[in-house]
């Protein structure tokens, strides 16, 4: 595995396969990523083992070569985030990504409000996919229906939410951590408990900070791995891929 304490890649074959725990920054979409690394090392076959929306951070498993096939035994592992819920205010999105299209007073919500309500989201829930996902009917993905306004029909599913700790109140901002299984989306658990408080809500900031046992404070940004490809196999070929 290829993290922060990785110094000599003259070893590594990215053919037979490799992990390479990446740290996403902010604005800089999933597969962005995986173009960059697919470049860089001359691999076709790369994937990573669960996405993040562009405007979130953290904890990126990215897989090569013949190691791709074991990328779903990653996407299974639970999840932990850290991030800020916005009370009064509702997106399309369900976070920052989109424009606000709801705004309601968060005045007379108390802080037991909020635990009662957060209360409600814990344990094994039903939750329904959001439209702005890569999840795809017939072939497309549901957020290119939602760009033109049109709404898909999305079956709820269930998932678990081990632990939603809410670290901090300052209205109208809600701190958190939560530990969650796969498929569990942040914006919509968000999107919901606005919609318990009557205020309306959404994800205004996401971290992923870890995947089952690997963290995110071991991993490497894309700049960071790509100068320590240079640094280490600078005679390598290196593909050339169209866009």
């Amino acid at each position: 595995m290829i993290n922060k304490t990785t110094t000599d890649l003259t070893e590594v074959d990215f053919e037979q396969g490799e992990v390479v725990l990446i740290d996403k920054m902010i604005n800089r979409p999933s597969f962005h990523i995986i173009y960059k690394i697919r470049k860089t090392i001359g691999v076709k076959k790369v994937g990573h083992a669960g996405t993040l929306d562009p405007n979130a951070t953290g904890l990126l498993i990215v897989c090569t070569g013949k190691k791709t096939k074991e990328i779903e035994s990653f996407q299974n592992l639970e999840k932990t985030y850290t991030g800020t819920i916005t009370l009064g205010s509702a997106t399309k999105s369900m976070d920052s990504e989109s424009e606000v299209i709801e705004q309601k007073s968060t005045d007379g919500i108390s802080e037991e409000d909020i635990y009662k309500a957060r209360d409600l989201f814990l344990g094994k829930i039903n939750q329904t996919p959001p439209m702005y996902s890569a999840i795809k009917h017939k072939g497309k993905a549901l957020y290119k229906y939602a760009r033109k306004g049109i709404e898909v029909y999305r079956a709820s599913r269930e998932i678990n939410v081990y632990k939603f700790e809410i670290t901090q109140i300052d209205l109208p901002n809600i701190y958190f951590e939560i530990n969650c299984s796969k498929g569990t989306y942040i914006r919509v658990l968000a999107n919901d408990l606005g919609q318990v408080l009557g205020c309306g809500a959404y994800l205004s900031s996401l971290n992923r900070t870890r995947i089952g046992e690997y963290n995110v404070k071991d991993a490497l940004t894309i700049d960071e791995f790509i100068n320590l490809f240079k640094k280490n196999i600078s005679i390598a070929p290196v593909m050339q891929i169209n866009n």
